[in-house]
């Protein structure tokens, strides 16, 4: 089984490198211990699409670069009732069903805006925002300061491992 991403630009503020950053968010994936059968969308949206997403799931008012929505459901377990047991002798299993991780939302025109304030690159920006985003889908966090810390430090070594040997960020 396989690492499925499947990237969409539903937008049109901004070109986006769509296949590199599959590429990456894979790449973090498989850097992460994500072995296959994992599918994650990766979908870049206009700025009204994030700010109602934002506004919604966050209640925060206003845009922001990049939200991740993991999915957090337990899988249901397979097999036999009442035991759960595994198929009977004779009987054929079903396919594993492939872990659906979750979705990462970014909106370049926010990211646009970031890197110009930032002094960076659109595309680096971009980057950035794909290893912010599945590393959440994967549960690190930034809300203490050694977490944010520790999640920094990752997001770096991500981007240099996978993306661009130079990357500086912001």
């Amino acid at each position: 089984m396989t690492i499925d991403v499947f990237g969409a630009d539903e937008q049109l503020d901004g070109d986006v490198p769509l296949s590199t950053m599959v590429a990456l968010t894979r790449a973090v994936l498989e850097a992460e211990g994500i072995r296959g059968g994992a599918e994650v969308s990766l979908l870049f949206v206009d700025e009204p699409t994030i700010t109602e997403l934002n506004e919604r799931f966050l209640g925060k008012e206003g845009p922001t670069d990049v939200l991740s929505f993991p999915i957090e459901d337990e899988p249901l377990a397979s097999g036999r009732t009442p035991d759960a047991g595994g198929p009977g002798p004779g009987e054929q299993s079903e396919p594993e069903a492939p872990a659906l991780l979750g979705d990462v939302v970014i909106c370049p025109r926010v990211a646009a805006r970031n890197a110009q304030t930032g002094g960076v690159s659109y595309d680096d920006e971009l980057a950035l925002l794909v290893v912010h985003g599945t590393l959440h889908l994967l549960g690190w966090d930034h809300e203490l300061d050694e977490e944010a810390e520790r999640m920094e430090a990752r997001e770096r070594a991500l981007l240099v491992a996978h993306y661009s040997e130079t990357w500086t960020g912001r």
